[in-house]
C-alpha cells in the first residue's frame, strides 16, 4: 500500500460537538458522574414516588367515585325515558288492539257501526266543501272526520266503499276520546284507513282538513299515504310477508323521528299501529298518537351535574332533541330547521355540526354499556376546558324516516360536566404536591450541573487518543463515498478500530473489483430479459388466437339464439291482436326467452328469464323454445299441462348438463278474444282502453322452471279480460332493474307510465316509445341485463 493512498491518524485541531470524541466524553463523563448523582437522585425519586403515591391514589378514589355517580345517575335517567317511551307504546297498543279485535270479528264490527249511526252524536252529517273539494264532520262530534276529494263521487259525495268503511271505522269514536284523556299526555290521537280507502279520524276536534289545505298544497290530490308517510305502508306489507324483516323485533309500533307539528308549532314524536286484515294479508290501516317532547325535555333537563352539568338528548345520528339553552351554548350547537318531507319539518340540531371539533367528532356507543369520555371544549376566552361526556343507549324502536325506510333507532342520553368541577379537591392537592417536588428537584439540578462541568474537564484530557482511529475511518468513508476506490487506511493499534481499519481495507478492494465486472453481469441480465420478452410475446400471440376462437363460437350462438326469435311477417299474420317484442343480450348470448307460437285459432306467448346470461343461460333458452314449440305443434292446450311438461323436459336436460341454471317462465294463451296466464314471471302490466293500469302478480301462477321435477300441483291459470284497445305488456327484470348513472332503477311506475302515455298507439309504437323512455333513463349507464319487452294490443 503505497502512502499517497493511506490515511493515518491525525491530531484534531477542532473539537467538533457531533463528533465521536465529543460522544465519547459526554458517555464517559455520564458515567464517572453517576457516583456523584446517586446520593441527590436517590432523594428526588423518593420524593417524586411519595408525590406520585399520593396524586394516585386521591386521583384514583375521585375518579371512581366521580364515574360511578355518573353512570349510575345516567342510567336511572335513562331508565325513567324508557318507561316513558314504554307508556306511550303501551297506550297506543290497547287502542290498535281494540281495533283490530273489531276487524277480527267483523259482526262485531258491523253491530257498533249500526248503532252508532242511529246516534245523532256520533253520527253528524257530513259537510262537503266545495273549494277543497272534501268532506268533514261538523264541530261537536267526538272527533273530526275528513274525506278528502279522491274518495268522493262526481257529485260531491263519498263513494259506495267508502261509506262503508266509515261505518266500520265508527267505533274509533269511543275509543279516541278516551284514549286521548288517559296515561301519557297527548297532542292528538287518530285513525287512518287503508290505502284504498284513507279517511281520517281525530280527536280532539279541530279544522284538520282547512289547515292541511293551507299548509300542505296538493295533499288532496295524492294518496295520503304516500303524499304524508311514504313507504310505511309498503314497509308494512313486508312485515306481514317476512316478519323477521321489523328492524326490532317483535314490535309493530313505528315512530317518526322528531319534527315541529304544523299546526301547533311544537315538538313531537308519532307514534304509529299498523291494523291488520282477518286474515293478516294486508295492511287495514293504521291508530296513531302524536306525543310532544315536553315529557321528555323535563326528564332531560331536569339533569344537574356538579354546578353547571347538564344532560342532553340525541338520536343516533347526533340530532340533539333536548337540551337546556346553556347546554345547547357549552356545545356549540346551532338549531337549522329544514324541510323533512311533505309537509312535516325536522329538528337539526346536529352533534357533527358543532362549531367545536372535539364535540362534532364525538362517537356515540354502539351498544346498551355507559361509555364516559373526556373532551376539550374551547371557551369564549380562548381556553380549552377539559369535560367529561357520559353517553347511554335507550331502547330500540322501528323508526319512519321520510326516505321511506323504516330502521332500528337507539336514541341518547348524555351528560356533560366540566372535569374542574368533579376534580376540583383533587387539583387542589396536586398543585400543592407539584409546588414542593418543584422546589426539590431544581435545587438537585443545580447540583448535577455543578459536577458534570467538573467531570466534563478531567474526561476532555483524556478522549483525543482514544478516538482518533475512528476519525481516520470516517475521512476513509467520505472518500469511498465519492468512488475513490483505492482509498486505505492505516491505524497502528491492535485493539478493536484496528481490527475494523483491516476490514475497511479488504471491503474496499471487494468494491473495487465488483464494479470493474460490473457492465458484464448488466449484459447477461439484459440478455435474460430479451429472452423472457420473446416468451411473453409468444404466449400473447396464442391467447389471441384463442380470443377469436371464443369470439367466433360466441357469435354463432348468438346468431343461432336471434334466427330462432319470431319474425315480423309471423306476428303480423296473427289475427285479431298487434305483437311486438324486443330483446338485447347484455353479453353476446342472453338469457332471456320469448317466443310467441300460432296454431289455428291458438296463440301462445310465452316470456322468461334464465338465471344469469353468457353461453349457458343461452343454451337453455333454445332448449325451451325446442320443447315450447314441439310441446304447441302435439296440440297440447291445457296450460296446466303445457308448462307441467315443459318443466319435466327442462329438468331432466339440467340435470343431464349438471348445472345450476333456472328460469321464471310465464305464457299467456289467446284464442277467441280470451286471455290465460299462468306461469311464475315479473308482474304483467294490463293497460286498458282508457288508460287505467291493472299490475297482475304471477307469484301464485307457478314456480320457477328447472328447480323441481314436478310442479304440476303449484301451477295455476287466471283469466285476464281483454277488449277492443286493451294493451298487454310483458317484460323481463332487465326493464325495471335498468338503472340510470346514478344508480336509480327505471322501475315498475315508471314503465306503467311509459305504458300509459303510448297506450293509444299501435304495438310498434309503444314498444319504439318504451324502449326509448328505458334507453334515456340509461344513459351512459351500462346494460347489466338482458332486456326483453313483448306488446300485446287487441285491435
Amino acid at each position: 500500500m503505497s502512502e499517497s493512498h493511506a490515511i493515518s491518524r491525525k491530531p484534531w485541531s477542532v473539537f467538533r460537538p457531533n463528533s465521536f470524541r465529543a460522544k465519547f466524553i459526554i458517555v464517559v463523563g455520564g458515567a464517572v458522574l453517576f457516583d456523584l448523582l446517586v446520593g441527590g437522585s436517590v432523594a428526588l425519586w423518593n420524593v417524586n414516588r411519595l408525590s406520585r403515591d399520593a396524586t394516585y391514589q386521591i386521583e384514583s378514589g375521585l375518579t371512581k367515585a366521580s364515574q360511578e355517580y355518573l353512570q349510575n345517575y345516567i342510567e336511572t335517567t335513562a331508565l325513567r325515558a324508557d318507561l316513558l317511551f314504554d307508556q306511550m307504546h303501551s297506550e297506543v297498543t290497547a287502542l290498535a288492539g281494540s281495533m283490530q279485535r273489531l276487524i277480527d270479528h267483523p259482526e262485531a264490527k258491523e253491530a257498533i257501526g249500526n248503532a252508532l249511526a242511529t246516534d245523532s252524536y256520533f253520527n253528524a252529517p257530513l259537510i262537503h266543501d266545495p273549494k277543497g273539494n272534501w268532506m268533514q264532520s261538523p264541530q261537536g262530534s267526538p272527533s273530526v272526520l275528513s274525506i278528502w276529494g279522491y274518495l268522493l263521487s262526481p257529485d260531491g259525495r263519498p263513494k259506495p266503499e267508502i261509506l262503508h268503511k266509515i261505518q266500520e271505522s265508527a267505533a274509533f269514536d269511543i275509543f279516541g276520546p278516551s284514549q286521548m284523556a288517559t296515561g301519557a299526555r297527548k297532542l292528538q290521537v287518530y285513525y287512518v284507513g287503508p290505502k284504498a280507502a284513507p279517511i281520517m279520524r281525530t280527536t280532539p276536534y279541530s279544522d284538520q282538513a282547512q289547515t292541511f289545505d293551507k299548509l300542505y298544497p296538493g295533499h288532496n290530490n295524492a294518496n295520503f299515504w304516500d303524499f304524508f308517510f311514504p313507504g310505511v305502508y309498503e314497509r308494512w306489507q313486508g312485515w306481514i310477508r317476512d316478519p323477521n324483516s321489523r328492524p326490532v323485533k317483535g314490535d309493530d309500533i313505528t315512530a317518526t323521528a322528531p319534527y315541529i307539528d304544523a299546526i301547533t308549532g311544537k315538538l313531537i314524536v308519532s307514534f304509529f299501529h299498523p291494523l291488520w286484515t282477518k286474515d293478516r294479508k294486508d295492511v287495514a290501516g293504521m291508530v296513531a298518537s302524536d306525543v310532544t317532547l315536553d315529557q321528555l325535555a323535563e326528564i332531560v333537563e331536569s339533569v344537574k351535574v356538579a354546578e353547571t352539568g347538564f344532560g342532553f338528548l340525541t338520536m343516533s345520528n347526533g340530532n340533539v332533541l333536548a337540551i337546556k339553552p346553556e347546554g345547547e351554548k357549552t356545545l356549540g350547537l346551532k338549531i337549522a330547521s329544514g324541510a323533512a318531507g311533505q309537509g312535516v319539518t325536522g329538528l337539526d340540531r346536529s352533534l357533527k355540526k358543532s362549531t367545536h371539533s372535539a364535540v362534532a367528532a364525538l362517537e356515540l356507543p354502539a351498544d346498551d354499556k355507559t361509555v364516559i369520555k373526556h373532551i376539550s371544549i374551547w371557551e369564549e376566552d380562548g381556553e380549552a376546558e377539559p369535560h367529561i361526556v357520559a353517553l347511554r343507549r335507550l331502547e330500540a324502536v322501528n323508526l319512519w324516516n321520510s326516505t321511506g325506510s323504516i330502521t332500528a333507532e337507539n336514541q341518547m342520553l348524555g351528560f356533560v360536566v366540566p372535569e374542574r368541577e368533579i376534580y376540583a379537591s383533587l387539583l387542589a392537592a396536586q398543585q400543592s404536591i407539584s409546588s414542593a417536588t418543584n422546589r426539590i428537584l431544581v435545587s438537585q439540578i443545580i447540583a448535577i450541573i455543578i459536577s458534570l462541568l467538573i467531570v466534563f474537564a478531567a474526561v476532555f484530557g483524556i478522549s483525543k487518543r482514544i478516538t482518533a482511529g475512528l476519525s481516520a475511518l470516517a475521512a476513509a468513508a467520505k472518500r469511498l463515498q465519492a468512488q475513490d476506490y483505492s482509498v486505505r487506511v492505516s491505524i497502528p493499534t491492535h485493539d478493536e478500530v484496528g481490527e475494523v481499519g483491516v476490514a475497511f481495507n479488504r471491503m474496499a478492494e471487494e468494491i473495487s473489483f465488483h464494479t470493474e465486472n460490473l457492465e458484464q453481469i448488466v449484459d447477461e441480465r439484459t440478455k435474460e430479459l430479451e429472452d423472457a420478452n420473446q416468451e411473453i410475446s409468444a404466449l400473447n400471440s396464442k391467447l389471441r388466437d384463442e380470443n377469436l376462437r371464443l369470439g367466433a363460437e360466441l357469435a354463432v350462438a348468438k346468431h343461432i339464439q336471434m334466427m330462432v326469435l319470431p319474425r315480423a311477417s309471423e306476428l303480423e299474420a296473427i289475427h285479431g291482436v298487434e305483437i311486438a317484442a324486443y330483446m338485447r343480450p347484455a353479453d353476446e348470448v342472453g338469457g332471456d326467452y320469448y317466443d310467441v307460437l300460432q296454431e289455428g285459432s291458438r296463440v301462445k306467448i310465452g316470456i322468461g328469464d334464465v338465471t344469469g346470461h353468457g353461453l349457458e343461460s343461452g343454451v337453455l333458452m333454445l332448449m325451451v323454445q325446442s320443447v315450447a314449440r314441439a310441446l304447441q305443434e302435439t296440440g297440447e292446450d291445457n296450460p296446466r299441462q303445457f308448462l307441467d311438461r315443459l318443466n319435466r323436459a327442462i329438468y331432466k336436460n339440467i340435470e343431464r348438463t349438471n348445472t345450476d341454471k333456472h328460469l321464471s317462465l310465464a305464457f299467456l294463451d289467446f284464442e277467441n278474444g280470451r286471455v290465460t296466464l299462468s306461469g311464475q314471471h315479473e308482474e304483467v302490466l294490463v293497460v286498458r282502453a282508457n288508460g287505467e293500469i291493472e299490475r297482475i302478480d304471477t307469484a301464485n301462477l307457478g314456480l320457477p322452471i328447472g328447480l323441481e321435477r314436478n310442479i304440476l300441483p303449484f301451477i295455476a291459470t287466471r283469466d285476464i279480460p281483454f277488449n277492443s284497445g286493451d294493451v298487454i305488456v310483458l317484460h323481463t327484470d332487465g326493464v325495471t332493474e335498468a338503472e340510470d348513472p346514478e344508480g336509480k332503477l327505471f322501475g315498475l311506475i315508471r314503465l306503467s307510465n311509459s305504458a300509459r302515455h303510448y297506450h293509444r298507439k299501435s304495438a310498434e309504437e309503444i314498444k319504439t316509445g318504451i324502449i326509448e323512455d328505458l334507453m334515456a333513463h340509461i344513459g351512459t349507464q351500462k346494460i347489466h341485463d338482458d332486456i326483453t319487452l313483448v306488446i300485446m294490443r287487441h285491435k
